[in-house]
């Protein structure tokens, strides 16, 4: 295989303890097998060794597997990638002609703060409760986690805003439909190094895969890849909002994948169209409140997609912004808010919604918008001539695209 995924600790944990027990029954195996050998061997009529039956019957170790993904052994210290069945990450058979994947992406999701409280009063459930038809009528949910989910660390210092989830609050993106995370954004290191340790752990935990970030850089760009149907979507996390340089993964240094140079993300992107029929990149960038893409999100988002990226999915400004139709592809500049703390007096942060992509293996996209409306954190479909002015003012906020009454996103030609 052109591309092997790494494999921190924190995901392997769970499948390095089987692999263990596995290869210790494959080694006792071996040593019930040699010593048998050896005493026939030793018989007055042996006649010499015989070739070793395989245990699905006379296969020889060539059928076992490919040459590029050997059988494990119990030398192994690290269990080898999983299969599709598992996380989508192992050989998949190519999707029939004509299938197709409906990926659904959402904006900042905030399990902290204002909405921590709500959470402990209401329950796990809370906040996703009106949105999770739309979550959960596609084969891939995912959205951007904007804080660490963790009960230790040290609070960043110099912030503004510093956030802290529990573990428990993941139960209701598990339940809500979430299938993947993004921990490229300005908070994933509200609580250090340990607290973004304990957040891909918690993450692991719950069976939400995640991207982004790592315990250096290798780790921060490998993509996240799931399969459905037989289409395999790699899931790239980056931030072009990074509050401090330490906060970069780099060689030997854990941290977020950053792309205020877009090197590492391109040869990202690049590795993971070798495995994968899709590439999408979550990126974390823009100005906040501002409901149009400044130059620097254009000029990544153009770069990307030129990479071979087949969406490029925005967040951080907390508002919505625009779409545009770049070379057959799709950038979504900022999907705003999902679930975050609302303010006081009706805002235009409090617009949201679930912009669903229906693609195929050749990473065609139709891309359709749900509005919604969000109130005390909990977003939900919003009142239909409110939706109409949404999808009319996202129209004209778009590039080389328009919006319709439905919400259907169209390439103008």
């Amino acid at each position: 295989m052109p591309y092997s995924r790494t494999r921190s600790r924190q995901k392997t944990r769970k499948r390095a303890r089987r692999w263990m027990y596995v290869n210790l029954i494959l080694f006792l195996a071996v040593l019930v097998a040699g010593g048998a050998y050896a005493v026939h061997a030793l018989k007055p009529d042996g006649v010499g060794p015989k070739p070793a039956a395989s245990p699905g019957g006379g296969a020889q170790p060539s059928d076992l597997g490919s040459p590029s993904e050997p059988a494990p052994s119990a030398s192994e210290s690290s269990p080898p990638d999983p299969s599709p069945s598992e996380d989508g990450n192992g050989e998949a058979t190519p999707a029939p002609e004509g299938t197709t994947v409906s990926l659904a992406f959402v904006g900042d999701i905030l399990p902290a703060s204002r909405v921590g409280e709500l959470i402990e009063r209401r329950g796990v459930d809370y906040p996703f409760a009106l949105a999770k038809d739309a979550l959960q009528g596609a084969d891939i949910t995912a959205g951007n986690l904007e804080a660490p989910i963790t009960k230790r660390g040290m609070p960043a210092e110099n912030k503004q805003f510093v956030f802290k989830g529990k573990p428990e609050y993941l139960a209701g993106l598990k339940n809500a439909g979430f299938d993947v995370l993004s921990l490229a954004n300005n908070h994933t290191l509200d609580q250090g190094w340990i607290g973004l340790r304990d957040t891909m752990d918690a993450l692991d935990d719950a069976g939400l895969q995640h991207m982004g970030s790592g315990a250096d850089d290798k780790e921060a760009f490998t993509p996240a890849i799931l399969e459905r149907g037989g289409i395999r979507v790699a899931y790239i996390g980056v931030s072009n909002v990074v509050p401090d340089i330490s906060w970069k993964a780099d060689r030997n240094h854990p941290g977020v994948a950053e792309t205020y140079d877009t090197t590492r993300t391109v040869a990202a992107i690049r590795s993971a169209k070798e495995v994968a029929d899709l590439v999408v990149v979550m990126v974390h960038w823009g100005k906040e409140r501002m409901d149009r893409p400044i130059d620097v999100q254009t000029n990544v988002g153009h770069t990307l997609i030129d990479a071979g990226a087949d969406l490029v999915i925005g967040s951080h400004p907390h508002v919505l912004q625009g779409f545009e139709a770049y070379k057959g592809k799709w950038i979504a500049y900022s999907l705003g808010n999902f679930v975050f703390t609302t303010p006081v007096k009706p805002s235009l942060t409090q617009e949201t919604g679930v912009l669903t992509a229906k693609c195929n293996a050749k990473g065609e996209c139709g891309l359709k918008f749900d509005p919604m409306y969000a109130t005390d954190s909990q977003p939900g479909p919003m009142e239909p001539t409110s939706a109409q002015l949404l999808l009319a003012r996202l129209s004209k906020l778009s590039y080389g695209a328009k919006v319709d009454e439905n919400g259907v996103i169209t390439a103008l030609r």
